[in-house]
């Protein structure tokens, strides 16, 4: 069981947790624990030790020490109701937030930061959070033992902040873990491991829920679930569309495709090692653990439904390379991705009409102006007339593994959105057929979710 950081946020929800995770241990479930950060701790400790690095001031690391230390202080007085416990945690968080204080005073006198200092200090959030949820455990009678994401056995390659973890993590997590269970609960921090030396690393966006999906693949886990705060995987954003519903069952090439298109619930990374062990990942709700919640499976013919969801990625935009010159000449494509690829450019989205007189590309917006210049300075000779750039789009993906196969999907797709009067500028499909998706002006990405949500009756 991973719970995200809204799910961990204070004192009073980590008792929650405890008290849940206690449910499952107490009907004979073998619970591994996985947790994130206190609310807003991950993002405070980074923007600190930015802070640090570049004004060089002591005295607001101080202030931030300080702060942080009442936060989790306070988080263990509420969610622990032993004194003898709250004293040991609280001895424990102090020695964590020295080791802290120490690092971050280092980075102001050298007035750097690298990306193993970044993994280092953002590792704290998470190294605060697991002995308070332990000692909350404890508390309520059920024996737990906290462990970092290291200790536990995930080591990874040194590719900081976004370290992969080494095949040999699977057998150390079983051998560290598995004799723990079924006596104890062992709380695990997310999101981050350490190299064969014993250095911190941190597994990228996503990270807790890829500790999660390790931990639960090595120790061949009946289910992976992910607490969060939503009732699971939705139909759409529901900000969007209010009737938005959660999705009972997904197979795991919708939700790659889901979370691709914008769906933040699951990272594509997170999920890799339960599709590779065939292990369900339940999302579920800390708030109303009742619900049933999302189950992601292998199988993709579940359902009989051809759409699933309607998703859309904002903060995007298009690039259109046309030219006559590009017809007929072998190896233009090939240039325009190699050239995107070394200005670490990342193309979200393909489309290319088989005249080969243009060549349409989605791309992160904040990577937009870089491209431009990455394919201007690659084609001086003339090849390429005209490059047009146009930040005003988003792009919509209808998402669901019923529509390969299924006749007029695409024309249901489009029938709806023209009726609507939503201008679609650029279409893309792979053959796989999982998603058609496409992108309109940004100011009518509304009402094209909006419009296929009601037309696939996905708000029933």
């Amino acid at each position: 069981m991973k719970f995200g950081g809204t799910s961990v946020g204070d004192g009073k929800r980590i008792k929650h947790v405890a008290e849940l995770a206690k449910q499952f241990h107490d009907r004979g479930d073998e619970v591994v624990l996985v947790t994130s950060a206190l609310s807003g701790v991950t993002d405070a400790l980074l923007k600190n030790a930015t802070e640090a690095s570049e004004t060089g001031k002591t005295s607001l690391v101080k202030e931030f020490i300080a702060d942080l230390t009442k936060q989790h202080h306070l988080a263990a007085h509420e969610a622990i109701n032993n004194n003898g416990i709250v004293e040991i945690v609280s001895n424990e968080i102090d020695s964590r937030i020295e080791e802290l204080e120490k690092a971050l005073t280092g980075i102001c006198y050298l007035g750097e930061l690298t990306a193993r200092s970044i993994d280092y200090i953002s590792s704290y959030g998470e190294r605060l959070a697991a002995p308070i949820i332990c000692g909350s455990l404890n508390s309520i009678g059920v024996s737990s033992e906290s462990l970092t994401g290291g200790e536990a056995g995930i080591i990874t390659n040194d590719n900081f902040q976004n370290a992969i973890p080494l095949e040999e993590s699977y057998s150390l997590l079983k051998e560290r873990l598995g004799p723990l269970l079924p006596d104890k609960i062992p709380v695990v921090t997310g999101f981050i491991a350490q190299t064969e030396s014993g250095i911190i690393t941190t597994l990228g966006r996503g990270g807790s829920d890829f500790t999660a999906s390790i931990i639960g693949a090595a120790l061949e886990a009946d289910e992976i679930w992910l607490w969060k705060e939503v009732h699971g995987i939705m139909t759409t954003d529901p900000r969007i569309v209010p009737e938005a519903k959660p999705i009972p069952v997904l197979s795991y090439i919708e939700a790659m495709e889901l979370s691709y298109f914008g769906a933040k619930v699951l990272h594509p990374k997170a999920i890799e090692p339960a599709i590779r062990h065939g292990i369900p990942v339940r999302v579920k709700n800390t708030f109303e653990p009742e619900s049933p919640g999302t189950l992601v499976v292998k199988d993709e013919r579940l359902s009989k439904d051809i759409v699933k969801a309607v998703t859309v990625i904002r903060n995007v935009a298009l690039i259109n390379i046309s030219g006559a010159g590009m017809v007929g000449t072998i190896g233009v494509a090939a240039r325009v991705f190699t050239t995107l690829a070394n200005a670490g450019v990342n193309i979200v989205m393909i489309s290319q009409g088989s005249s080969e007189a243009n060549i349409s590309i989605v791309v992160d917006e904040n990577h937009l102006n870089k491209a431009v210049k990455a394919i201007k300075s690659e084609f001086k000779n003339g090849i390429i007339k005209d490059i047009t750039p146009d930040r005003n789009i988003s792009v919509v993906a209808v998402v669901g593994a019923g529509m390969a196969g299924t006749p007029g999907v695409a024309g249901r797709v489009f029938n709806a959105l023209g009726k609507a009067g939503v201008n679609v500028i650029m279409i893309s499909q792979g053959s796989s057929q999982h998603n058609i998706s496409f992108a309109v002006s940004a100011d009518g990405d509304q009402k094209a979710v909006q419009v296929l949500h009601k037309e696939f009756g996905l708000d029933k």
